[in-house]
């Protein structure tokens, strides 16, 4: 196999498998091509060898063609989801290589092929992630034109042969490709493109020859000395691959997306929404530092939004009258004089009375669990909690 024909399969297994995991990557989403575009491109392009059946009085074999170039124009609508779909005029045009038979060897040949069709193409493009690079895949389907004018002469003189005419049918293609937003020009890309494209066969064209190499019976060349003759070149596998690179404009390009949300400015600290008043045991007078707790509760309130305050007073369980009904008595009056001065106090440091609720707790739901008769400072105190 010649290291053109091994690129070509190389590329023909390649491209497929990649195109396949594009497809099955579970990252891979829309481009959103959205209205009227318009597309160029223009590369190389190969012809695998071609599988020459002649008439009997002509010799069968292979052509092959050089590398050649080629060139197509497309107009498309981008769906808006990924999906869009385009027509497209191309054209391909490459010169005569070789024309391989066992009928004779070191030929002469000249000439050229050129195809020219109009497809009708759907593709999908893709967002993997990147805002450079979008990978793309379509097929399509059309008709197509092959014009042949090609000659062959044997050493010798013993055979010379003119193929010519033009053979239409309907085609088919296949295209892999990568798109490349232009970032100073909205809406631009460059593409770079594999493509894949054959027409429907076998192809047949008109050859005259003259010489003395006759065609093949039964796997034996045949010689007749013929001055000249015509009849028909029909070719099969007319498989062509194309490496092109190109150029896409969108007229109503997807715009961009919107920046992201700027981070939420960080709040200000809140005021406390609980305060805690200690007291001294068997007392319900403020100390110094109980009113500076009380002063900065009322501050707190004027500049947080509530609707009620409450104010709970709480003991310790021990008790200035000695027997567990009266010492439970006791402390259930003094907790409500202790809730009753904080909210005096609230009032005279500006707080509506109307606002504050207050309740006496005695003994009940201490900070600091003890044993009975138990002098806890921390339990010797009053709530106020804004609601």
């Amino acid at each position: 196999m010649t290291p053109r024909r091994t690129l070509i399969a190389q590329t023909l297994l390649s491209v497929p498998a990649a195109a396949w995991l594009i497809m099955a990557s579970p990252v891979a989403h829309a481009q959103p091509v959205q209205g009227l575009y318009i597309a160029g491109e223009g590369g190389a392009t190969f012809n695998q060898d071609q599988r020459v059946r002649s008439s009997s009085m002509f010799p069968d074999g292979r052509d092959r063609w050089q590398t050649g170039g080629v060139g197509l124009g497309s107009v498309g609508w981008g769906l808006g989801n990924g999906f869009r779909v385009e027509v497209e005029g191309d054209y391909r045009s490459m010169a005569y290589g070789q024309f391989a038979t066992d009928a004779f060897h070191n030929q002469q040949v000249g000439g050229r092929r050129q195809t020219y069709g109009v497809m009708a193409n759907a593709l999908f493009d893709m967002d993997v992630g990147s805002p450079w690079i979008f990978p793309y895949f379509g097929a399509g389907v059309g008709y197509g034109w092959t014009a042949l004018n090609t000659s062959v002469r044997a050493p010798g003189n013993q055979f010379n042969q003119h193929i010519g005419g033009t053979f239409s049918n309907f085609a088919y293609q296949a295209m892999f490709g990568l798109a490349f937003p232009v970032p100073w020009v909205v809406g631009l890309s460059a593409t770079a493109e594999y493509r894949f494209w054959t027409m429907l066969g076998p192809q047949s064209h008109s050859a005259s020859s003259w010489g003395t190499v006759g065609g093949t019976v039964n796997g034996v060349t045949q010689t007749h000395d013929y001055a000249f003759s015509t009849g028909n070149h029909d070719t099969k596998t007319d498989f062509n691959h194309s490496l092109m690179l190109g150029l896409r404009y969108e007229f109503n390009p997807a715009p961009p997306p919107p920046p992201a949300p700027a981070a939420p400015p960080v709040p200000a600290p809140q005021a406390a929404r609980s305060y805690l008043v200690f007291f001294d045991w068997d007392k319900a007078d403020l100390t110094d530092r109980a009113r500076s707790i009380v002063s900065t509760a009322a501050q707190a309130a004027a500049h947080v939004a509530l609707t009620r305050i409450t104010v709970s007073g709480y003991t310790d369980n021990s008790s200035a009258h000695p027997g567990q009904k009266a010492g439970l008595e006791y402390n259930l009056k003094l907790s409500l004089r202790r809730a009753e001065v904080v909210k005096a106090e609230l009032v005279r440091d500006g707080v509506p009375g109307s606002t504050i609720d207050i309740h006496g707790y005695g003994e009940a739901d201490p900070l600091v669990k003890t044993g009975p008769n138990t002098k806890e400072a921390q339990n010797r105190r009053v709530e106020i909690l804004f609601r």
